[in-house]
């Protein structure tokens, strides 16, 4: 039983992509267990979301909302492709391995 039964056609999942550089692919390192029942509700998490999974050592993460049916399959996405909100900043993290 997938997670679409489970959880219906209009439920939404936060994945996690930790993105390189410049058009190199991003992957997707984490699927977030919280349920949304809408694609706003779920991209008004997301901020909140990259927060939360700070720690993985990419230059960029990026939050994406999927489509619980879709989950398993969430679109390639490069570095390159990843939009800032309109007027912010990028928040920086330097790797531990830079050091």
């Amino acid at each position: 039983m997938g997670l679409a039964s489970i959880m219906g056609p209009a439920t939404f999942l936060i994945a996690i992509l930790g993105c390189g550089e410049a058009d190199a692919p991003c992957q997707q390192v984490r699927m977030l267990a919280t349920p949304y029942r809408s694609e706003a509700a779920c991209s008004a998490a997301t901020d909140k979301a990259i927060m939360s999974n700070s720690d993985l050592d990419f230059p960029v993460v990026v939050a994406r909302c999927v489509a619980a049916a879709s989950a398993a399959r969430v679109e390639v996405l490069k570095a390159s492709d990843v939009q800032l909100p309109a007027g912010g900043e990028a928040q920086v993290k330097v790797s531990p391995l830079t050091r």
